[in-house]
């Protein structure tokens, strides 16, 4: 088994306690909204943002107990409809590898569905009783919003900077991991050392997390198995193509920005751009990247109790650098 595997067993009751409450929360006398939600809650993906959660309440040595499941439902339903209106937005036809919501039953069912899942969050927030958590959940909500503006800000003002990078990465992916790690703690009342230390863990898990993500891009379709070259179809440089970009020493980059500032792309000039960023040291860049922010993770939480979910966080980590999926 993987380690993502192995935790998924170790957290497995804990998991299926989650999925049931989430589905009686989604629960409603709608029938189009009770095939649309029966439907999405069918892929789950790997639910690695409630394991953050879970794993880090238990760390610290809290029972997963009503408060913890509200909790780990709250962000798990937020993350579901972030995604819901992210492919909206992008019109993405496609959602683990099925067809998305709005694929399926088209943009308006696809909102009132995200704004479904959005309000179900706020009320699991708001069962755990911890106005700490329900803040959290807010800003959180605050920061996708906002780092999916930015992203398309700096796409259409081809903005190549490794600064606005990690900014959206934060406010679109790593918050929705500090918020996890943030409300498991709270959840089990830990007190501000211990937040700020899974939370600066979680930071660095949700950059490490996006650009491995973004390295799947730069290969061909047939060797990732997902359509790849889609942010660069829609003017979104990630972090492999902005450091060859960056460096005037690497042969083409004037061809390359030409490319990058039309308003749409062929196949093949993706294909070339994805080649410029492979070739010339852009991937090697992003891994080495990687293994710096585990290092630093790591040290975030050396004080931590040296509990069996320590070691899971950073087994979850490792799991993230060497996934092919």
């Amino acid at each position: 088994m993987s380690p993502l595997e192995n935790i998924q067993k170790a957290c497995g009751a804990d998991l299926e306690r989650l999925n049931r409450r989430i589905r009686e929360c989604l629960r409603s006398s709608s029938e189009l909204m009770t095939r649309v939600v029966e439907e999405n809650l069918r892929y789950k993906g790997k639910q690695i943002r409630p394991l953050m959660l879970i794993l880090s309440a238990r760390l610290l040595g809290a029972e997963v107990d009503d408060r913890v499941l509200d909790a780990a439902a709250a962000v798990e339903l937020l993350h579901n409809a972030s995604l819901i209106h992210d492919d909206i937005v992008d019109d993405s036809r496609m959602r683990r590898g099925r067809p998305s919501v709005n694929a399926v039953w088209d943009n308006h069912v696809a909102v009132l569905v995200g704004d479904y899942y959005t309000t179900a969050a706020m009320q699991r927030a708001i069962a755990t009783g911890d106005i700490r958590i329900i803040d959290t959940l807010c800003h959180l909500g605050r920061r996708l919003s906002l780092g999916e503006i930015e992203q398309l800000f700096f796409a259409r003002e081809h903005t190549l900077a490794e600064e606005s990078y990690y900014k959206v990465v934060d406010y679109k992916t790593s918050s929705l991991f500090v918020a996890s790690a943030r409300m498991g703690c709270l959840a089990a009342g830990a007190d501000d050392s211990a937040v700020d230390a899974l939370g600066e863990f979680a930071l660095l898990f949700g950059r490490c997390f996006q650009l491995r993500d973004d390295i799947f891009d730069f290969y061909d379709s047939a060797v990732v198995g997902k359509p790849t070259g889609n942010d660069l179809r829609d003017g979104k440089v990630s972090l492999p193509l902005i450091h060859v970009l960056l460096d005037p020493s690497t042969p083409g980059v004037d061809e390359a920005l030409a490319l990058l500032r039309k308003d749409s792309l062929t196949d093949d000039e993706i294909a070339s751009l994805q080649a410029l960023a492979r070739d010339n040291g852009g991937i090697d860049y992003a891994f080495a990247a990687m293994h710096e922010l585990r290092a630093r993770a790591a040290a975030a939480i050396a004080p931590m109790p040296d509990r069996p979910e320590k070691q899971m966080l950073l087994d979850l980590f490792d799991f993230i650098i060497a996934r092919t999926y």
